[in-house]
């Protein structure tokens, strides 16, 4: 058990001491975390890291993969973005089939398992030039293009696709279940309040969390392994994060498909509208992932990127996380361009200097292939565990390719 300091307030102190015990928690007892004294913040992160030990034992995962930007147009104009483009704006980009194959390949050479599509949403719904591309390959709507890129990465390469296309109906996230073995769409956030003018949100119409949650429920309906998270720091309440925290563990406890929340921390950059919102602090971030490990259940795997909080992201490891998300030996994060990924070796000393093995994973999760029953697609299940031991890891070698 924690030791929770005497300095804490009695009605943290208890909040915490539940919290230890496994009983579920409040928002609003949550919502009182906001403001919390030194000791007790540090109280919070011995009980989000005695939670993760619980939980997740002494293995922090990550996934090594290639990031595939199938388009980096979008329909939508967020406040913090850098990768969305418009057509004729220098790097504005549409990959061919033979580009995402040859960077498919490459990654495969370097032991990568995972192919991350990210695009932009919809672009076809605004930009003729879009819809004039995917005329080219025989479509009308990029997640048709996207389902098909999915079927060549599939068909040529030991790669698994995961794809984040944005807001999308049943018929077609039946559709890449076929292909996609996980998905993701970043909740972001409940609040409407930041679609309002001058807010995080103007402006992008698929950014509604009332559509995005609808689409992370039908994910849930179909047994879809998904991905979600919080981006903190783009004008948010701290109310509205738990809020945020709140409808993402109401999904999974009807469903029970979401296999790890991120929580991102905005970063400001030069280029972008929101260029001179203040960043969240350290310790805000470190607060605000060790109330993300308290209020989801424990069996969501939480995760930081390394890479955005450079020569401190170490000090996440005892907020509760217990992956590191996507590593590339090849490719840049194009979200983020300006963030390098950490080395492997550096991630793996790091997490060894504070207790943890590092472990490289599927796309997928070990638990939704070897004891979740129901959430993998029978074109894919048989690939998937030819891929895993019996705990649902990566087997460590594959055609004489060394894990990176």
């Amino acid at each position: 058990m924690t030791l929770i300091s005497s300095a804490c307030r009695p009605a943290i102190a208890e909040t915490l001491s539940r919290a230890e015990a496994g009983e579920p928690l409040s928002a609003q007892e949550m919502v009182a975390f906001e403001h919390l004294t030194s000791s007790e913040l540090l109280a919070l992160l011995q009980v989000a890291d005695s939670l993760r030990a619980r939980h997740h034992g002494a293995t922090i995962t990550y996934s090594p993969k290639v990031f595939l930007p199938l388009t980096n147009l979008c329909r939508d104009y967020c406040g913090y973005c850098t990768f969305r483009k418009d057509p004729g704006e220098p790097g504005a980009k549409t990959m061919t089939p033979d580009e995402v194959l040859q960077v498919a390949q490459d990654g495969a050479r370097l032991g990568c398992r995972e192919a991350l599509f990210s695009l932009g949403d919809k672009p076809e719904a605004l930009f003729p030039e879009m819809r004039q591309t995917l005329q080219q390959y025989g479509h009308r709507r990029t997640v048709d293009y996207l389902v098909e890129m999915c079927h060549l990465v599939l068909d040529h390469t030991p790669l698994l696709p995961h794809a984040n296309p944005g807001i999308m109906g049943p018929k077609d996230l039946e559709r890449l279940r076929d292909v996609s073995p996980s998905m993701g769409l970043m909740l972001e956030t409940t609040s409407r309040r930041l679609m309002g003018p001058g807010m995080a949100h103007d402006g992008a119409p698929d950014k509604d969390p009332t559509v995005r949650l609808k689409t992370i429920e039908n994910a849930g309906k179909l047994g879809i392994p998904f991905t979600t998270g919080m981006l903190i720091g783009i004008g948010e309440t701290f109310a509205e994060r738990v809020e945020t925290l709140e409808a993402i563990q109401d999904l999974h406890d009807r469903y029970g498909h979401i296999q790890e929340v991120i929580i991102q921390n905005f970063r400001a950059k030069p280029d972008i509208p929101m260029h001179a919102q203040p960043e969240p602090t350290l310790l805000d971030f470190m607060r605000t992932t060790a109330v993300a490990r308290l209020m989801l259940s424990g069996d969501i795997n939480l995760q930081v990127p390394p890479n955005l909080t450079p020569e401190q992201y170490q000090l996440l490891i005892p907020a509760g996380i217990n992956d590191w998300g996507g590593i590339s030996p090849l490719t840049i994060d194009f979200i983020n361009p300006e963030a390098p990924w950490p080395q492997i070796q550096t991630l793996e000393r790091v997490s060894a200097e504070l207790g943890l093995t590092l472990r490289p994973r599927l796309t997928v999760y070990p638990e939704f292939i070897v004891r979740k029953q129901g959430f993998m697609a029978a074109a894919l299940e048989p690939r998937l565990r030819a891929m895993v031991d019996e705990d649902g890891y990566p087997i460590e070698e594959r055609k004489g390719v060394p894990i990176p």
